[in-house]
């Protein structure tokens, strides 16, 4: 990311954090839980499931969870669950974010990512539902859930690499 001034330092800076293991089926962040941690996907692949539902599967390195409940000031909001054995950078949220610069940013970038993307895809559900393709709605929603997963806009369907390449 463009704004991000050294990402060799930066992502050299996550080897100074402590790594968690998880195996699979357990949990990383339970939904209603506040740890003020963040966790960065260092290898593995996890599911995010919310109300029941799983929204997201993902396996980038370099994916964050736990940030929404640090900004928000709430708990999490979803459900984090190894489906192999995983391992993760872990944080202190509040203060990685309010110490390091280049992490907040990366976060905002992640987010940002996120919202635009996601906008995107209401602009295309409303085109398709004054449209009255009723079909492509569950295609829409498909594509949300991708977008809105912790790895953000990297689908095939909105490569967004383009313009913001992988930080991993």
């Amino acid at each position: 990311m463009a704004f991000i001034p050294d990402l060799a330092a930066f992502k050299k800076s996550f080897d100074s954090l402590p790594i968690s293991t998880f195996e699979p089926g357990e949990t990383v962040l339970a939904a209603g839980s506040t740890t003020g941690q963040l966790f960065i996907l260092r290898k593995g692949v996890i599911e995010v499931v919310r109300d029941g539902l799983q929204i997201a599967t993902v396996s980038e390195s370099g994916a964050v969870f736990g940030e929404l409940s640090l900004i928000l000031d709430k708990p999490h909001t979803a459900e984090v669950r190894a489906l192999e054995r995983s391992e993760f950078h872990v944080a202190k949220a509040s203060s990685l974010l309010t110490d390091d610069v280049a992490a907040l940013l990366y976060v905002s970038a992640i987010l940002a990512r996120r919202l635009d993307t996601a906008n995107e895809v209401l602009l295309e559900i409303k085109r398709e539902l004054e449209s009255a393709k009723q079909p492509a709605i569950t295609k829409a929603l498909k594509k949300l859930e991708k977008l809105l997963s912790p790895t953000g806009a990297n689908t095939s369907d909105f490569n967004y690499l383009a313009y913001y390449p992988p930080m991993f």
